[in-house]
């Protein structure tokens, strides 16, 4: 049974706090900046990863968890972060993530050694957790219904511009001080974060529900049960019991969060929002967006350096092609997307990727020149800034002003699930294959490890087909079914 926070199962919104409506762009630099910051440290570590592995004799195996603490800690408690803005005040929540991110950077530049350095990374992605959602909901209710795709737009080229400065800010602080300054740095960006959270953000808050901390125990375990049988498949054997234990349970665990999410009065996950077509395809296709995407970045960063002989900054700069794109492509997409839908950005953008993918599989050469490597790198981060806006758009599509926040919190758990399963994917591919972090044989299971990668975003660009074709960011279509909002001062929020 749901744990009660209050003494009712359920208590109405209650009115967002009165203030006068601050500028648009200082409610995008409120939001923006905390969702860099967040979005940066998807990325960063990657080109820190080789030295890391020869720092702390970090094993491959280690690698992944660096990443995947993130993702798992944030996909798991992030629409826990969305129930608790909605009843305590989505601002104070925001800005509660805000401080947690940042202090938690503290200590992963602090850590000794891979466990400590792993530990603070999961509290990274508690921190992170109300960071994302919240960001966008709280901009969604900031701004005016008439200028909201351009306000997502700018967010969402903000997002690209985390995942195009993450190599890079990673790769220049590793080539002039030393890989604890990557987290360093987020230290006085999380504090002016939280003083312009505080200046031009009303604090919302939504339906004050249970919180459903069943829901949040069987999600998190689960995933956690998944991804770590899957790590540990190549080592331990994918017919041992630690690994068909894990499999099987996460499995298990999974199946009871759908179930109880179908039955509890206030679930973590509303189920109710899948009837939405729009929330439901845009979703699918982002989980394979990102499984296909950040587990062949999580391969490729890695080739430059050990295979090519490239430092951190060099592997940075030769990606840029790829990683800048997006910051000019999303916001552009943002603003196009009424015009011609989100459908037709989203699978040009997954086709585009996919195609990228398995163009520079067949290049991981170490005799290969950069030049090589150009052009698909463009195309990728083309295809990359075509995703971003639209698919944010789409899943708010149809959706009630009190459902905002957990179709974007639900959203980003998804999407950080396919990033954490899209690395260990990648990873137990490239160590099936026979790979190591050795410039001989790291290219053999490099290879088939992002044609895996490639195979899942044509896969989700077929997904994507099924998108509405509408051309309204925000109106319904035919066969949705959007909740009532519970009050009408969440509408007014909104609007």
């Amino acid at each position: 049974m749901s744990t009660v926070l209050d003494a009712s199962p359920a208590s109405p919104a209650r009115p967002s706090s009165t203030r006068r409506p601050s500028a648009l762009w200082l409610v995008l630099v409120a939001t923006a900046v905390p969702t860099f910051m967040a979005t940066l440290d998807n990325l960063v570590m990657t080109n820190a990863l080789p030295v890391l592995h020869a720092e702390f004799g970090a094993s491959v195996e280690e690698l992944q968890w660096f990443m995947n603490a993130y993702t798992l800690a944030f996909a798991s408690t992030i629409l826990m972060a969305v129930a608790l803005g909605d009843r305590y005040g989505r601002r104070t929540v925001f800005v509660i993530g805000i401080v947690v991110f940042t202090v938690s950077s503290a200590f992963a530049a602090l850590s000794t050694d891979s466990g400590q350095l792993i530990a603070a990374r999961a509290l990274q992605g508690f921190g992170a957790a109300a960071i994302m959602p919240l960001s966008l909901t709280l901009l969604a209710g900031a701004v005016p219904l008439a200028r909201r795709a351009l306000a997502i737009g700018i967010w969402g080229g903000v997002t690209g511009l985390g995942v195009a400065t993450g190599p890079l800010i990673g790769g220049a602080v590793l080539e002039g001080w030393a890989w604890q300054a990557i987290f360093w740095i987020n230290v006085p960006v999380g504090v002016i974060s939280v003083a312009l959270a505080l200046i031009a953000l009303p604090n919302s808050f939504g339906a004050r529900l249970r919180a459903d901390v069943v829901g949040l125990v069987l999600s998190g375990v689960g995933l956690l049960a998944l991804v770590y049988g899957i790590v540990r498949g190549n080592d331990a054997g994918w017919d041992s019991l630690e690994v068909l234990a894990s499999l099987i349970a996460g499995g298990i665990l999974l199946t009871a969060f759908v179930a109880w999410e179908a039955r509890t009065a206030a679930p973590l996950l509303p189920l109710r929002l899948f009837r939405n077509r729009s929330f439901t395809v845009a979703n699918l296709a982002g989980f394979g967006f990102s499984f296909g995407a950040f587990g062949s970045i999580f391969i490729l960063i890695q080739f430059l350096q050990v295979v090519q002989g490239a430092t951190p900054l060099e592997a940075a700069l030769q990606t840029s092609p790829w990683t800048l794109a997006p910051m000019v492509v999303a916001p552009l997409a943002g603003l196009i997307a009424p015009r011609v839908g989100t459908r037709a950005l989203i699978v040009a953008g997954l086709t585009l990727l996919g195609a990228s993918l398995f163009w520079l599989s067949g290049l991981l050469d170490a005799d290969l020149s950069y030049a090589n490597y150009v052009a698909p790198f463009l195309i990728a981060g083309v295809g990359m800034g075509l995703v971003f806006a639209p698919s944010a758009t789409a899943v708010l599509a149809g959706m009630a002003a009190d459902d905002h926040a957990k179709a974007s919190g639900t959203n980003s758990m998804l999407r950080e699930v396919g990033v954490a399963l899209g690395i260990a994917v990648s990873t137990a591919v490239f160590t099936g294959a026979g790979g190591a972090l050795t410039p001989v044989d790291y290219s053999t299971g490099a290879q088939p490890a992002v044609l895996v990668g490639a195979a899942a975003l044509i896969a989700s660009a077929l997904v994507a087909l099924l998108l509405p074709a509408g051309r309204g960011s925000d109106r319904a279509e035919p066969g949705d079914q959007p909740e009532p909002a519970t009050s009408d001062a969440e509408l007014a929020v909104a609007r």
